[in-house]
């Protein structure tokens, strides 16, 4: 059916087609070049009309983390918008997060105006001149899934549904719109489009029933297979597929790097989060959605193990290097694969063999349960606090309500997470500053939830803690932010650890440019912003700490951070 909608601008137009194609915020951090865009505002506003809600993010790292949290959590691509080329500049380090963690969104910038005088939108500033590039999408290019300028009002409804549909196709990723502002301002009287869209999203795939049946003889002939996964708990709907599939083969699931709930922590065949020192004993591997499934330069599989990898793309085409073996490649939407894969290992599968593996490996799992509660319970008196035991108090927090967005300092062996949706940790790039606004569009998206938030200190810093303090507040967003204090770039000092085992570094310990202090009061700046702020550096007091910090984001709906005093590396 076709709609007729009046209007009074391209930028009114752009508004009304994201509404109707179900867009329903636009997180922005605007510049001179969002005039158009502000006044189509405005007047729809006055008149009651429907647009994508505006959010208000006042740095570029916490606006993109915000449509790649909600995306995250609802699995449906919101729009941003930033400022021209020095605003796309900033946003950079999100777009390369969500581009290697396939999230959808629509990602957009001001145009710098094209024409120096002559039409509604030419420029009127000073900084019109500098701020022109001769390629904007440049920036971006390489990490979106495609790059357009709207050049013209008559192509407004094939650009937005393309951009929304390709965002949207598998592998998901984010799209980049110009929006320059000459035609953004173009005079208009109205809109025709189709309701709904005429473009539709490739619907999941499917391997050949000849490859599922020739990784099912691999897998179910093999007398030691394991699974290893990292990202196939993006979609939902794959963690019961997966767990019906370990299931009948009476195999490991390894959550090796892993970014999602991919499989129960509480399910007897769940092998834990490192997978390396049972590599060499395994004949067969399935390797689900995941990019890294094991460090090569350290450890890597026997050489007669047979390798699949599953997954949207199993060999993750776009990274310019990945030499990991692979005898078979799946390529398949994971809920579905997994599931006829389960179908054809069922079939020939050893009954035997599969009940003397789950035997084998349920002993495993509660081996290393059991010794992970002892970990934290070893160190809990332990001051400075030790990282593993402010873990094993948070995953005690955790219930069915609750969420969970960990930026790198959670160790997810203290917790046990169960529901997929449940948690969610940084993108396997590591654009620093992702959690604070992943956070806060988790808890947009999911408002009845219960949002917590660990981060690194150095990650704090990154994620314009002032900006996400500023909307937690001003669009009553509460989630427990918890720094994770250990006034150290812990992973770089990891990193010359690993380099240098014996190097100078380690033996002196001198080590330049991994220190954090002296480490600012962070409790304080959420204190600015309204929230509740607390300094814990006794281990007795941390879970009342917690619990207290809890109670004030459910019942007075404020955010909190708590500053917890870490140990060292």
């Amino acid at each position: 059916m076709l709609k007729r909608a009046a209007v009074e601008s391209t930028a009114e137009a752009y508004l009304e087609l994201l509404a109707a194609r179900g867009v329903e915020y636009l997180f922005a951090n605007a510049g001179t070049d969002f005039a158009p865009l502000i006044e189509a505002y405005a007047k729809r506003d006055a008149q009651g009309q429907a647009a994508p809600r505006p959010i208000t993010v006042p740095h570029e790292v916490p606006a993109v983390a915000m449509a790649h949290g909600y995306a995250m959590v609802s699995g449906r691509p919101q729009a941003v918008m930033v400022h021209v080329i020095v605003g796309a500049g900033n946003a950079v380090g999100g777009i390369i997060n969500a581009a290697r963690s396939n999230v959808p969104m629509l990602f957009s910038a001001g145009r710098n105006p094209i024409t120096e005088a002559g039409h509604a939108g030419s420029r009127d500033r000073p900084i019109h001149w500098a701020q022109e590039s001769f390629d904007q999408a440049a920036m971006v290019r390489e990490f979106v899934k495609w790059d357009y300028e709207l050049r013209s009002a008559s192509d407004l409804e094939t650009v937005v549904d393309r951009a929304l549909t390709l965002a949207q196709a598998e592998p998901q990723g984010p799209v980049y719109l110009t929006l320059p502002r000459e035609v953004l301002a173009e005079r208009r009287e109205a809109i025709e489009y189709a309701d709904p869209a005429r473009m539709a999203t490739p619907g999941p795939l499917l391997p050949s029933p000849e490859s599922v049946a020739e990784a099912a003889q691999l897998l179910a002939s093999a007398r030691n297979p394991l699974i290893i996964v990292k990202a196939a708990g993006r979609d939902p709907g794959a963690v019961a597929a997966l767990v019906a599939l370990a299931e009948a083969l009476g195999a490991p699931v390894f959550d090796q790097f892993h970014t999602y709930v991919n499989f129960p922590q509480d399910h007897p065949l769940h092998g834990g989060f490192d997978v390396m020192p049972h590599l060499e004993e395994a004949d067969a591997i399935l390797v689900v959605e995941s990019d890294v499934p094991w460090l090569p330069a350290l450890k890597r599989p026997r050489p007669d193990a047979r390798i699949v990898h599953l997954g949207v793309d199993p060999l993750f085409s776009r990274y310019p290097l990945r030499g990991f073996p692979t005898d078979l490649a799946l390529a398949g939407t994971p809920r579905l694969a997994l599931l006829a894969l389960r179908d054809a290992v069922a079939r020939c599968v050893d009954a035997a063999a599969v009940s003397e593996r789950r035997t084998r490996w349920e002993g495993e799992h509660t081996r290393h349960r059991a010794a992970a509660a002892a970990r934290a319970r070893a160190v809990e008196a332990d001051s400075p606090i030790d990282m593993a035991w402010l873990s094993r108090c948070v995953g005690d927090l955790v219930d069915d309500r609750t969420i969970v967005v960990n930026e790198y300092d959670l160790d997810a062996t203290q917790s046990c997470f169960t529901k997929p949706g449940s948690y969610f940790a940084a993108p396997p790039s590591g654009g620093l500053g992702w959690g604070l606004g992943a956070a806060l569009g988790a808890k947009l998206a999911a408002p009845d939830k219960t949002v917590i938030c660990c981060v690194g200190d150095g990650a704090y810093m990154f994620g314009a803690p002032t900006a996400a303090h500023f909307v937690s507040r001003a669009y009553n967003l509460p989630v427990l932010f918890i720094v994770f204090n250990n006034r150290t770039w812990n992973a770089v000092k990891r990193a010359v650890q690993s380099h240098a085992r014996d190097g100078w570094a380690v033996r002196t310990g001198s080590m330049p440019l991994t220190a954090l202090e002296p480490a600012p009061d962070y409790e304080l700046v959420c204190q600015a912003s309204g929230g509740h702020g607390e300094r814990v550096e006794d281990p007795a007091k941390l879970p009342d700490a917690l619990r207290r910090a809890l109670r004030i984001v459910k019942e007075e709906k404020r955010q909190v951070l708590l500053n917890v005093i870490c140990k060292k590396p």
